[in-house]
C-alpha cells in the first residue's frame, strides 16, 4: 500500500515528566519496536493466543480497560504521539497486563511490514481524526486501499469494529469497507467501552455510529 499523506499530524503536545520517564523506562518492557521484519506474537507475550491490533489508542484509557477485560486475547496498540505512549505504558505497569504491548509508529507501515497477513484476530480503529474539512479528506484513513491491507492482515473470520462520532465519514468508511472483496458486513457490532473522544462527541451532539466488518472466510 503506498501512501505518502499521512492521515495524522504529530502535533507538539507537552509530555509531561511522568509520560517522559514511562517511554524511558517503560518502553523497553512494554514496547515494540518498529521493524521490517513480521512480528512473532508467540515470542512477544510468550503463548498462542489470539491477537487484535488497535490503530491510534490516544492515551490508552480504553484500550487498557479492553485487553484487562479480555486476558485470553493479545492486543498490540499501534500509537505515534508520545504522551499518549507515555500514558498507555504507565497503565498497562500499573494493572500488570501481561496481554498488551505498544508499537510507536505509524500504523499503515507497522500492518504492512510487521504483521503477517492472515494473522489477525481482530483490528481496532476507534475514534480515527475525521479531517472534515473537504479539502482534507484525502487523509482519512480508512481508503480503498487501507481496507484492502485491513482484509489481508485479518485472519479468516477476524474483524475490524471502527467507530466514529462524525456522520459523513461513518458514511464513507461502510462504503469503502463494503466494496472491499475480502470484507463482509456483520449485522451486530461488538460492546466496547466509552472513550474519551466518544464522550466529547455525544457532549457536542454528534450521533455515534459503530461499523463491524467481517473477513470472508471463503
Amino acid at each position: 500500500m503506498k501512501r505518502e499523506i499521512k492521515s495524522y499530524v504529530l502535533r507538539q503536545g507537552r509530555t509531561t515528566p511522568s509520560q517522559q520517564r514511562a517511554l524511558d523506562e517503560l518502553f523497553p518492557r512494554f514496547g515494540i519496536p518498529f521493524s521490517k521484519s513480521f512480528l512473532n506474537t508467540k515470542d512477544t507475550f510468550a503463548r498462542t493466543a489470539p491477537t487484535v491490533l488497535e490503530i491510534g489508542s490516544g492515551m490508552g484509557e480504553t484500550t487498557a480497560q479492553i485487553a484487562q477485560q479480555n486476558p485470553s486475547i493479545d492486543f498490540i496498540a499501534v500509537e505515534v504521539h508520545g504522551p499518549g505512549v507515555g500514558g498507555l505504558l504507565k497503565k498497562i505497569d500499573a494493572l500488570e497486563l501481561k496481554n498488551l504491548r505498544v508499537v510507536r509508529h505509524d500504523a499503515v507501515e507497522v500492518l504492512e511490514k510487521m504483521i503477517g497477513d492472515g494473522t489477525l484476530a481482530g483490528l481496532h480503529l476507534f475514534f480515527p481524526d475525521p479531517w472534515p474539512k473537504k479539502r482534507h479528506h484525502k487523509r482519512r484513513l480508512v481508503q480503498p486501499p487501507f481496507a484492502a491491507l485491513a482484509g489481508r492482515k485479518l485472519a479468516p473470520g477476524g474483524y475490524f469494529h471502527a467507530a466514529t462520532d462524525w456522520s459523513e465519514y461513518a458514511e464513507q468508511m461502510d462504503a469503502v469497507l463494503s466494496a472491499e472483496p475480502l470484507l463482509e458486513k456483520a449485522d451486530q457490532v461488538k460492546n466496547r467501552p466509552v472513550t474519551k473522544f466518544e464522550r466529547r462527541g455525544i457532549g457536542l451532539g454528534h450521533p455515534v455510529r459503530d461499523l463491524l466488518f467481517l473477513r470472508r472466510k471463503e
